[in-house]
């Protein structure tokens, strides 16, 4: 049932920092680690008239928490646009320094590494990354991609996907559960959000989250990661469930079922999913370990050809906002709970406000008043059914005359 004694996971959180001077990576750290991260990313190349041996100094001996260095050339996506021994030099500094984590480019890393640990006496971590910006290579080139990386002595391996597609994170779920080494995956981006959520479900060593005050689309706050998710007791049995959407930003999900989750010691968790193609989707996360889904804009009524099942009120409705894989057999069985949730909350606070319409006590308080509906899609199918089977007179305002008239008849 996915109840059990849940344990904290090894994945950490990461606060990338981007600040254009020392103090305000200082000030960062600071509050990075107040808000919950375990360690910081900093890029050296973002800081204005950066200073090697004065500003590292600086940085690694206030540092609060671990610290991960990133010095990123232009060439590979940064700022950097000087000397590149100069560059690489900076970054050997930092491990003399007492940098935790310094990570290398995989097109610098084979020349350097090799080197580097035949007189490594420091207890900093080698991290070699790749930057894929292109399309997301299939699970052979990845396999071949992997085993580079891995061959440059990496202590953990950092590949940063683009994805154009939710179906092309199973890609990553699939590197990150089968690598032998720590590894560190994820896409940027709207559509990569659940990368990162889902990482410690997958065995991936850390997961980013921006800070307080500075968004950065694609990423979870650090803030939410530790009091919304609960990131660090995500393990492989955990059970998903998540909104189906397009865009899926505004949801509030999250922050209510996830709590939900945990109060009654249930090990699942509450992604939103930002899906563009429904076949696509349904086909690629076909296991149980994603056990529900609900459904928002645009998907209520054509998500119902992928349901295997659709309760009668759904039916009858021709929406769906709630699907459930069954766990008997896998099929998938749609449901739709807008309408009595939507119509009995209104029913209620009418009652409670003593307003009254000339019925019996005993009928809907929505009989014969007039329910005006804003919209016809999914949702106002919903209440738009809800609304006339308690007797009530809709009318409907919507930019599709069409479709408007469809929920009436």
């Amino acid at each position: 049932m996915g109840v059990v004694n849940i344990t904290k996971n090894t994945t950490m959180i990461c606060a990338p920092l981007m600040a254009q001077s020392v103090e305000q990576v200082l000030s960062n750290m600071y509050q990075a680690k107040a808000e919950g991260a375990d360690v910081v990313e900093i890029r050296l190349d973002c800081i204005n008239n950066f200073q090697p041996g004065k500003d590292l100094e600086i940085i690694l001996t206030k540092k609060p928490l671990p610290v991960l260095i990133v010095y990123r050339p232009k060439w590979a996506g940064g700022l950097y646009e000087g000397d590149e021994h100069k560059r690489l030099e900076a970054l050997h500094l930092a491990e003399d320094l007492g940098a935790d984590y310094v990570d290398f480019e995989l097109k610098v890393a084979s020349n350097i590494l090799g080197k580097q640990y035949s007189s490594h006496q420091s207890g900093t971590r080698f991290i070699v990354s790749c930057n894929l910006d292109c399309e997301t290579p299939s699970e052979e080139d990845l396999g071949y991609l992997v085993s580079r990386m891995q061959a440059t002595g990496a202590d953990i391996i950092k590949l940063v996907f683009s994805v154009n597609d939710i179906t092309e994170i199973a890609r990553i779920f699939q590197l990150l559960s089968h690598c032998q080494v720590p590894i560190i995956a994820y896409s940027v981006g709207e559509r990569g959000l659940v990368s990162q959520l889902l990482s410690p479900k997958f065995n991936g060593a850390l997961v980013y989250g921006s800070l307080k005050g500075t968004p950065v689309l694609g990423l979870p706050t650090v803030e939410s990661l530790r009091q919304t998710y609960k990131v660090e007791h995500i393990n492989a049995d955990t059970k998903v469930f998540g909104l189906i959407s397009k865009p899926v930003g505004h949801s509030k999900g999250p922050i209510l079922h996830n709590p939900t989750f945990r109060h009654v010691n249930y090990n699942g968790i509450y992604v939103p999913m930002f899906v563009d193609d429904l076949k696509k989707f349904f086909s690629t996360y076909s296991s149980p370990d994603f056990a529900g889904f609900s459904v928002g804009f645009p998907y209520k009524e054509a998500v119902m050809k992928f349901c295997d099942e659709v309760h009668p009120l759904a039916q009858a409705i021709a929406a769906v906002n709630t699907i459930i894989r069954r766990p008997s057999d896998g099929k998938l069985i749609g449901y739709n709970t807008d309408c009595e949730a939507s119509i009995t909350a209104i029913e209620d606070a009418i009652k409670e406000r003593g307003y009254k319409n000339g019925t019996a006590s005993f009928g809907s308080p929505l009989a014969g008043r007039m329910f005006v509906l804003a919209g016809a899609g999914g949702a106002g199918r919903a209440l738009a059914f809800g609304a006339k089977s308690r007797g009530a007179r809709v009318v409907i305002f919507d930019i599709d005359f069409e479709q408007s008239l469809l929920l009436l008849m």
